[in-house]
């Protein structure tokens, strides 16, 4: 049974349970991933410097990929693939389509070439357009929510093509310029404030009636105790204090884990940070620059966030926490339809007594593993595999990010990620 999903759209709704809405949508997500990679020259888009971190050109034919294995060789009768072999290398992990190819040889491919996938994207484009526009009612009602998916899917690998590409481009000694951008950031940051929330029963996850993933659902009661959380996000200027007061040489308020990675790989500050004679400089997708103290602090693993926050008398929140606490708020932020591609500085004007930055800007680390909600049920199929295999030893982050579409995020949906990684746009909120 299909159900309303509306994305705001400047102030407009765009229904995807109508063909036009859905058609709408369609074109533009596929057009945002185009824009993303134009202004990368061709040598940009093979190259892969970490088992996690993708190829553009992958990424370009890995969501046509996900578009044809699910909707159009199962909606189309006589539907055709451009190459009998784009199944084996650009599925990522799903064994119940096909067997794929391995993950960290990716960047080994360089065939098919650059144009070769682009006209597969044309391709594939060209079948789902003619499907939605002529497709009788039964069928359309039918696969409208695999598309739906589809199109959740390929947003997801907008915000990996622009956090892998930071990473290869981190990589390299001449420091490149994706993409000039002018990021706001004047006056000072509101002082840290707690809004409280009294303990009692609530209710967390998706509510239905519009789309979700199937980690979100289904909505369910948690008691949770009284809390405070944090105003706002720590700031680059707050995470230098952390350094300087010897933050990473201190195990007591580490996560063993957490201080075998500092001691192992020499962690002295996040991710893309340098320190020179003229202070800490890190690498943005501006190229590199002098760090702003006023900005969000980013690329921070999880043992980091929680090392600050323990070495600050705090915790992380809960995931429900964080749940509760954005229930009420404006779903406004500095997500990538801003495109500045980095966190930004709150307004000096921010109203500090509430919570501020909950959306967009960086992915927040809670305390909660990735588990299933009492009574989860995956989506059917292969697409099944989507989300439910990967709940061991991850844990939940939430808020969405610069790199995530607005029109992508819900304050239910669970991002996750392994302990250790800093390559996305994730930082910290406290609680306590």
């Amino acid at each position: 049974m299909r159900v309303k999903t509306k994305l705001p759209e400047n102030g407009v709704e765009t229904d995807l349970t109508t063909r036009e809405g859905l058609l709408q949508q369609f074109k533009k997500v596929r057009a945002f991933t185009l824009e993303l990679v134009e202004p990368l020259k061709t040598e940009d888009l093979v190259i892969q410097v970490t088992e996690h971190a993708s190829p553009a050109k992958w990424h370009l034919a890995h969501t046509s990929w996900f578009f044809e294995a699910f909707f159009l060789e199962k909606a189309l009768e006589n539907y055709q693939t451009k190459h009998p072999q784009y199944s084996y290398l650009f599925n990522s992990y799903y064994l119940q389509t096909s067997e794929p190819h391995c993950r960290n040889k990716r960047g080994n491919l360089s065939r098919p070439t650059v144009d070769e996938v682009f006209q597969y994207r044309d391709y594939v484009n060209e079948h789902v357009e003619l499907f939605i526009e002529n497709s009788s009612e039964p069928d359309f009602e039918k696969w409208q929510p695999v598309l739906e998916i589809g199109l959740n899917h390929e947003q997801q690998h907008q915000e990996l093509i622009i956090t892998d590409l930071k990473y290869m481009f981190g990589q390299n000694p001449l420091h490149p310029v994706y993409l000039k951008t002018e990021r706001p950031g004047t006056g000072q940051v509101p002082e840290l404030t707690w809004s409280s929330f009294s303990e009692g029963v609530y209710e967390t996850g998706h509510p239905g009636g519009s789309f979700g993933y199937d980690n979100e659902f289904p909505r369910h009661k948690n008691y949770i105790h009284d809390f405070k959380i944090a105003n706002r996000l720590i700031t680059n200027g707050e995470f230098i204090e952390f350094i300087n007061d010897g933050g990473y040489d201190d195990p007591k308020y580490w996560l063993d884990e957490g201080y075998s990675h500092v001691v192992e790989n020499g962690w002295r500050s996040p991710l893309y940070w340098k320190k020179t004679d003229d202070g800490w400089y890190h690498y943005t997708l501006n190229g590199m620059e002098k760090i702003n103290p006023n900005e969000p602090v980013t690329h921070v693993s999880y043992f980091e966030a929680d090392a600050y926050a323990r070495r600050a008398g705090c915790r992380l929140p809960t995931e429900f926490e964080w749940e509760l606490a954005a229930e009420e708020l404006p779903l406004n932020g500095n997500f990538v339809d801003a495109r500045h591609f980095h966190p930004t500085q709150i307004s000096s004007d921010s109203d500090d007594r509430g919570l501020n930055q909950m959306f967009g800007e960086v992915w927040q680390w809670t305390q909660s593993a990735y588990a299933a909600y009492p009574g989860y049920e995956t989506f059917p199929g292969a697409l099944g595999e989507y989300n439910g295999k990967f709940m061991c030893n991850q844990y939940v982050l939430r808020g969405g990010s610069c790199a995530t579409s607005r029109s992508h995020f819900r304050k239910t949906y669970r991002n996750f990620f392994h302990a250790k990684f800093r390559w996305q746009f994730t930082g910290i909120r406290l609680a306590k």
